[in-house]
């Protein structure tokens, strides 16, 4: 059987050796049969071009002599530094071919200062020339849509006041005004017609445009399908080229923590911990290099330009954002304030940090629940070590519980959200966390106190302060012992509370094993049957409250 690390290492292997395949050359590239042109044929065809260029110089220049509009001359001026700028690409070209070399340096005269903004906007140009190409259908739209709701807005306005100049009754001897009128008149009436003019020829346009692209989504491939035509195989290479930094990253991991003993334990020292921080940064760093280094063979600017610009957003982002981060920084390598081991308090319950990574581990022992927190989830918090007698949560599932409210039931679920008690008899109930820990649980499973009162007369004062506990006490023992309940008893005593109103008061004081807390108030009330009995043994007499009723009339009377 192949071992599982070489089975990793000879897929990895594998996958290096596909991505740098011939069959990922560009499939457009077609070699067979190709001639490549020599240099002697490339300069001939060089300066044929320039030839043709220089005619056209010529004649535009004769052009420009005969011009007779100002508009015409900047037109063919403009032409003409177009035309020379090409002539003069075309003779350097000549010249670094028919050299071999690149003779830049002999036509430098002085070497440009460094501009940072003009160097961005060459950096970004290529991305914002194919942005502009591929969005140049939306933007004619858009502005010959702009220009007919612009007339449209006009056209009515200019209308309203040719009819209401129209209605203007002018007395033909004030010539002046009347001059003046005819002039309006014919402005508007020009302006209206040039709005018109503009309307028709902005909705001919559109109307055109909308035809024409109906037909190129016809006959041409969409703009998507054409950008994946042409980039598809480079993003793919750039994919693989991704994975396989992943994979590298997955391998140099694997292999660190075989190395390195205690690279993996829970309690990891800060060196360690410093070693998967720079691991987990330099993997996310080639993981951008990467695809760029591809684009860059592909000789794809507008992608390079792209990744670039990420890098560049990241870089950005890292200066701001390492000051803003350093607190987890520091919780990550075990050296801020939460550390592994301690304990810490969270939404009001302690935790013990098990884990500390990007995502966290705590976990509280006594409830056995685990909670997952973000690194950034710990900022702020303070965790100290704890002591083994701390108490982590006031019970465990399988614990009986008393609640403030009264309700006593079996712990049978505890989450992060419920906790669910089983009462006798089989009811439910439901409390959430923090519910349940306000209603102060009294847990009965480790051990209980019972305490019950009886109330003798006062006819047995004389003895119920020396032999009437005893007697009492030896009493209830064998009761308890007959009914099977001794095995559970872990201490039981007789007091003599208080010298009540209408009774003299014996407290009964009985502590039980928690594994009778089931039968909590079953033994309640065998107490209360013993006591009962008892008394009636002895002859006490249990008295019942008097309740006295005073006469406004009898004691205004007596007074």
């Amino acid at each position: 059987m192949i071992n599982r690390g070489y089975r990793f290492d000879f897929t990895l292997i594998l996958f290096a050796l596909l991505l740098t395949f011939p069959v990922f050359a560009d499939p457009t590239a077609d070699d067979i049969g190709h001639t490549e042109p020599t240099t002697v044929d490339t300069l001939s065809s060089l300066i044929a071009q320039k030839e043709v260029i220089d005619a056209d110089i010529s004649t535009l220049n004769i052009e420009l002599k005969r011009a007779s509009s100002d508009t015409e001359k900047e037109q063919l001026k403009i032409d003409i530094d177009s035309k020379g700028d090409q002539a003069q690409k075309i003779s350097r070209s000549i010249e670094n071919l028919a050299a071999s070399t690149d003779l830049s340096s002999l036509r430098a005269v002085k070497e440009e200062a460094f501009d940072i903004e003009k160097e961005i906007f060459s950096l970004i140009e290529p991305t914002l020339k194919e942005m502009r190409h591929l969005t140049y259908d939306v933007r004619v739209k858009a502005d010959l849509r702009d220009r007919i709701e612009y007339v449209n807005k006009r056209i009515p306005v200019v209308t309203t006041a040719l009819y209401n100049v129209g209605k203007l009754k002018v007395d033909p001897a004030n010539k002046t005004l009347a001059k003046h009128i005819d002039k309006l008149k014919n402005r508007w009436t020009q302006q209206l017609k040039g709005y018109e003019t503009e309307l028709n020829s902005a909705t001919m346009q559109l109307e055109k445009f909308e035809l024409d692209e109906k037909v190129r989504e016809a006959n041409e491939p969409s703009i998507f399908k054409t950008f994946f035509e042409k980039r598809g195989w480079v993003l793919l290479k750039a994919l693989g080229a991704i994975i396989f930094v992943v994979l590298i990253a997955k391998l140099i991991h694997n292999i660190i923590s075989k190395v390195l003993k205690g690279f993996q334990k829970a309690n990891r020292s800060v060196k360690f911990r410093i070693i998967d921080l720079v691991h987990r940064g330099l993997t996310v760093i080639f993981m951008i290099l990467a695809p760029m280094f591809v684009f860059y063979l592909a000789e794809d600017w507008v992608l390079f330009t792209l990744s670039m610009l990420v890098l560049i957003g990241m870089a950005w982002s890292l200066r701001e954002a390492i000051p803003r981060y350093w607190e987890q920084i520091q919780i990550f390598l075990n050296i801020g304030s939460v550390r592994e081991g301690e304990r810490l308090l969270m939404d009001g319950l302690p935790w013990e940090v098990k884990n500390i990574n990007v995502f966290s581990t705590l976990h509280n022992p006594r409830a056995n629940i685990t909670k997952r927190v973000k690194l950034s989830d710990l900022e702020g918090l303070n965790s100290r070590p704890a002591e083994k007698s701390e108490p982590w949560f006031p019970c465990q599932r399988g614990d009986w519980v008393i609640l403030s409210d009264g309700v006593r039931g079996k712990v049978v679920g505890i989450s992060l959200e419920l906790v669910e008690l089983i009462q006798r008899g089989g009811a439910r109930c439901t409390y959430t966390l923090s519910n349940f820990l306000d209603a102060s649980p009294q847990n009965l499973s480790l051990n209980f106190r019972i305490k019950e009162r009886l109330g003798i007369s006062y006819s047995n004062q004389k003895t119920v302060t020396t032999e009437g506990p005893t007697l009492l006490k030896d009493y209830l023992s064998e009761r308890l012992k007959g009914d099977g309940y001794a095995e559970v008893l872990l201490n039981l005593n007789v007091e003599f509370e208080k010298a009540n109103d209408s009774s003299l008061d014996l407290v009964i004081i009985a502590d039980f094993k928690g594994e009778s807390a089931d039968i909590y108030n079953r033994l309640r009330r065998a107490i209360q049957r013993y006591c009962v009995d008892a008394s009636t043994k002895f002859d006490w007499d249990i008295p019942f409250p008097h309740v006295t009723f005073h006469n406004p009339a009898v004691l205004e009377a007596v007074s």
